[in-house]
């Protein structure tokens, strides 16, 4: 398995000075999907063996408060556990971005106290999940949703907003479905200019709506924030 590095980040790790860790391939394929040759498991864009991963934190002891591990998706792999389990070791912060479709690696990493926060993906209201994200995994997610509700560690749920796969409608239904959540991001679509399947413009959403969208869920939710606008 090969990996992609981002060696500074201020933005991936809230209020963290840290790396970014790339995991190529994807169980979900998400038609506004941002980066497709990641979800599609195109190894040959990435250029970081798992041993050149561990050397360049070796190099950033003391220099970075954490890592994040995106993707793709990175439950798919034992490797992320590992990983986890070595960055902890060194120190770091472990941050991990999932889609929720393994619960049960969602757990080992939460269980096993080598993730210090979870941040994952809520793609639509229930009903559309499979047409949203293109798995029929809703059950799984659903399990790492009760989970993450638990409390057990730092968390954020967040969805991606576009303008013709998310109504007023479906996210009465998320709020309901997530509620008491410790907090909530609405990440507004950006055009990346390399998206999965489709025409960006049917993406593209308003900050108004945004905002009608943040006003509805706050009923459920009591922090509701907004990203990328």
């Amino acid at each position: 398995m090969m990996f992609g590095l981002q060696k500074l980040t201020l933005l991936d790790y809230p209020e963290k000075v840290a790396c970014t860790v790339f995991c190529s391939g994807c169980n979900f394929r998400c038609p506004f999907c941002h980066n497709p040759a990641l979800a599609t498991g195109n190894e040959s864009i990435l250029d970081y063996s798992f041993s050149d991963i561990i050397s360049f934190l070796e190099s950033r002891n003391k220099k970075l408060d954490g890592i994040c591990i995106t993707g793709g998706e990175p439950l798919l792999y034992e490797e992320t556990i590992e990983l986890a389990e070595r960055a902890k070791y060194m120190g770091f912060l472990v941050k991990i971005d999932t889609n929720g479709s393994n619960p049960e690696r969602l757990r080992t990493v939460i269980e096993k106290r080598i993730a210090d926060y979870i941040a994952m993906d809520i793609k639509n209201a229930p009903e559309k999940y499979e047409m949203t994200s293109g798995s029929k995994m809703l059950e799984q997610v659903k399990e790492s949703v009760s989970y993450l509700l638990q409390d057990k560690v730092d968390y954020e749920f967040r969805t991606t907003v576009t303008g013709n796969l998310h109504t007023a409608a479906d996210f009465e239904k998320i709020g309901k479905w997530i509620a008491g959540a410790k907090r909530y991001f609405l990440q507004k679509f950006v055009d990346s200019g390399s998206i999965l399947n489709g025409n960006s413009e049917d993406f593209e959403v308003s900050l108004e709506k945004m905002k009608e969208y943040q006003k509805i869920v706050s009923d459920f939710i009591p922090s509701v924030m907004l990203r990328g606008i």
